[in-house]
C-alpha cells in the first residue's frame, strides 16, 4: 500500500488581482515542485463543504477529513477549548476569542487583531489579569490566550447555558451552527443576544448576558493594564478588548478516523481548531517545530514528515502561510510564502520520501480572498500525485477547472485517497 501525504495550505487558493495582470497569487508565483506534481499527476476542483458556502477553516477540516459538519459540528469554541485542555461539560459555555483594538470611550474597533504584534507573552500577562480580577455576577470562566492574539472562553454556570447566542465580533456571523465570514461589517463590537428560535430559551438568555458581562468587564481590567500601556508609549494598538465568537454547549461526536478509513493517520498541525479536531477524531497529533523564519519552519516539517510517515499510513500536514497575509490584503506576501513553502517544505519532501509508493494531495482549506480580505465561497484547487496523470502542467486555479478529477466535495477527499493508497 502506498502512503498518503495530506497536505492543505490554509487559504491558498485566490481570485485574480489586477495587480498581478489578471492572475492569482498562486499563478502568480514560482512554484517547481508543485508545478512537477501536477504534470505528473491530476487535478480538479473542490468545494470544501458544499458550493455556496464560505468556510471557515473549523469546517473546512471536518469536512476535508471525511466527515459531514452539518451533522458533527457544534461549534468552534468547544473545539478549541478541547484542544487547549480546559474544563469542559456539555452545557457550560464556549468561544473562540480575538483580542482586539477599539477606540477609548466607545465601541468602536480600530483592528480585531490588535495589529497583529501582541506577543504571547504580552497575552498570556492580559489573560491572568482577565482571570484573577473579572468576577461574574452569576458564573465561574476561564480565560486562556492561544496564539498570538487569539485565545479561549469557557463559562460555567451549572451546565446550564445554551451555546445558540450571537457573536460580539461583528466580523463574523452564525448561520445555525456555522460560523460564517461577512465581506463587509460595520466595525462596531455587537451585544450577544439569543439567536432567532431561541429567544425565550433561558439557557441562551443566560448565555448571552454573561458574555455580555464578560466583554464589559474584561475590557475595563484590559484598558488599565500595564502591558497595554507599555504598548501604547511603544506606538502600538492596545489589546483593549474582547471579541467572541462561534459559541457552543457540547463537544462533536466524531467517528474514530481510522474506522472511517481503515487507516491510521497523524498529523502536523499549527492552530488549536485544527488540534482540537484532530484528538477528536483519533488522530495522533505531532508537535512539529515552529521557528519566526518560515523557511526554516517549512524545511523541519518536511523532515520531519518524511520520518513520520514510517509509522502511520497517512499524514494530515495542515500550513497555516497564505492564510494571514490574504486577510490582510497583502498579495505580494502570499505569493511570497506559497514560493517559500514549495522551495523549502515541497522541495525537501520530495527529495526524501520514497515517491513511487506515496500518494501526494495538495490542496486548500477554503479561498481567502485578497480583495475581500476574507474568505470567499469559491472552489480551491486539488492536486493528487502517484496514481495517475491528466494534461495540466501547474499547481492553479485556472488549470485545476481543467483537470480529470472533476468538481466534487471536500468530504470525498479523503476516501479517493484512501482508494488511491491502497490500490
Amino acid at each position: 500500500m502506498k502512503k498518503i501525504f495530506y497536505i492543505v495550505l490554509d487559504g491558498l487558493s485566490d481570485e485574480p488581482i489586477k495587480e498581478l495582470k489578471g492572475k492569482t497569487p498562486l499563478e502568480e508565483a514560482v512554484t517547481p515542485y508543485m508545478d512537477y506534481l501536477a504534470k505528473e499527476g491530476m487535478q480538479g476542483i473542490m468545494y470544501p463543504v458544499k458550493e455556496g458556502i464560505a468556510p471557515e477553516s473549523d469546517i473546512a477540516v471536518i469536512s476535508l477529513l471525511g466527515y459531514d459538519a452539518y451533522r458533527v459540528y457544534t461549534g468552534r469554541g468547544p473545539l478549541e477549548v478541547y484542544a487547549e485542555g480546559l474544563k469542559f461539560s456539555d452545557g457550560d459555555l464556549a468561544l473562540r476569542v480575538n483580542f482586539a483594538t477599539v477606540e477609548k470611550n466607545s465601541n468602536r474597533i480600530i483592528d480585531r487583531r490588535v495589529g497583529r504584534n501582541l506577543t504571547t507573552e504580552e497575552a498570556s500577562s492580559l489573560a491572568k489579569e482577565i482571570n484573577e480580577k473579572v468576577k461574574l455576577t452569576e458564573a465561574d470562566f476561564t480565560f486562556k490566550n492561544t496564539v498570538g492574539h487569539r485565545g479561549v472562553l469557557v463559562i460555567r454556570k451549572n451546565k446550564n447555558l445554551s451555546g445558540w447566542i450571537t457573536n460580539t465580533d461583528p466580523a463574523y456571523k452564525r448561520e445555525g451552527v456555522f460560523g460564517v465570514a461577512k465581506e463587509k461589517f460595520d466595525p462596531v463590537v455587537c451585544v450577544s443576544s439569543p439567536m432567532p428560535g431561541y429567544e425565550n430559551d433561558e439557557k441562551a438568555i443566560l448565555a448571552s448576558k454573561l458574555l455580555n458581562e464578560f466583554t464589559q468587564k474584561s475590557r475595563e481590567v484590559l484598558e488599565k493594564s500595564p502591558v497595554n500601556k507599555k504598548r501604547e508609549e511603544e506606538g502600538k494598538l492596545p489589546a483593549n478588548i474582547i471579541l467572541s465568537r462561534d459559541a457552543g454547549d457540547s463537544l462533536p461526536k466524531f467517528k474514530p478516523i481510522k474506522e472511517l478509513t481503515g487507516l491510521s493517520f497523524a498529523c502536523f498541525v499549527q492552530m488549536p481548531v485544527e488540534r482540537g479536531i484532530a484528538l477528536l477524531c483519533g488522530m495522533d497529533v505531532i508537535d512539529a517545530p515552529s521557528y519566526s523564519e518560515l523557511d526554516k519552519t517549512y524545511l523541519a516539517w518536511a523532515d520531519l514528515a518524511s520520518q513520520k510517515i514510517k509509522d502511520f499510513d497517512g499524514l494530515y500536514i495542515h500550513i497555516k502561510g497564505p492564510d494571514e497575509p490574504a486577510h490582510d490584503g497583502n498579495f505580494l506576501k502570499k505569493k511570497e510564502i506559497i514560493e517559500l513553502i514549495d522551495s523549502y517544505f515541497f522541495k525537501t519532501l520530495l527529495e526524501k520520501i520514497d515517491m513511487k509508493n506515496s500518494i501526494i494531495c495538495v490542496t486548500s482549506d477554503h479561498t481567502t480572498s485578497c480583495i475581500k480580505k476574507a474568505h470567499t465561497d469559491m472552489p480551491v484547487p486539488v492536486l493528487i500525485y502517484g496514481e495517475n496523470k491528466d494534461e495540466t502542467l501547474h499547481f492553479s486555479e485556472s488549470e485545476a477547472k481543467k483537470g480529470k478529477l472533476g468538481k466534487f466535495l471536500g468530504k470525498e477527499l479523503i476516501y479517493k485517497l484512501t482508494q488511491f493508497a491502497k490500490r
